[in-house]
């Protein structure tokens, strides 16, 4: 399912953002200078909190590169590098509205650094209980996936209920991705964002 976004040229405001996340809808631009349209897929993707593993590769990567996981550091940073692909969703329009997302505290980055630099990371909306994944990044190899399994700690931790990764590819499906009917999709959102947690303090 998708819905045209007519408002292109301007920042989408965080209320209707919001408000789309709880209904199940996420913006997406059809590429860099395209024209935004709403999305709502069915099935949805989701991944079960208590089903990544890290991986041994992983661990060895951790180990090599000395990963640090910070939060909420150089958000503007992440979601630009995470724009900077031949094939991308995130316009300058996605930006701008996820930048005035960020001010309220209601959409947050994951961010690996090796050595004080930023090599890899992650940004997604936080509302109760729920963490809508949008996209990452990585310059060193398993950056981004110490990031996602960073995430997943912190999701633990506050006791987040859904984990939303929208749509299903080879990699979220390493990650432990599975696909439900919108129904059964909308009966856990409704659960999780109505679940008194935060993301952050």
């Amino acid at each position: 399912m998708t819905r045209k976004q007519n408002n292109t040229k301007n920042i989408i405001n965080p209320e209707v953002l919001i408000q789309a996340y709880k209904q199940g809808y996420f913006p997406m631009a059809d590429h860099k200078y395209g024209e935004i349209y709403w999305h709502c897929p069915d099935p949805r993707a989701v991944i079960p909190l208590d089903s990544p593993r890290k991986p041994k590769s992983l661990k060895r990567s951790e180990n090599k590169y000395e990963f640090e996981y910070k939060i909420n550091q150089r958000f503007l940073e992440v979601i630009t590098r995470c724009s900077e692909r031949d094939d991308t969703w995130i316009s300058d329009e996605i930006i701008d509205s996820y930048m005035k997302l960020h001010e309220t505290k209601m959409v947050h980055s994951i961010e690996t650094y090796v050595e004080g630099e930023l090599v890899g990371g992650l940004y997604g909306v936080a509302i109760g209980g729920a963490f809508f994944g949008e996209s990452m990044f990585n310059t060193v190899t398993d950056a981004s996936k110490g990031a996602f399994f960073h995430l997943i700690e912190r999701l633990k931790q506050r006791n987040f209920l859904l984990l939303d990764s929208q749509y299903i590819n080879p990699f979220t499906q390493q990650l432990g991705a599975i696909e439900i009917t919108y129904a059964d999709y909308i009966k856990r959102l409704i659960k999780a964002i109505n679940l008194s947690t935060t993301f952050v303090d």
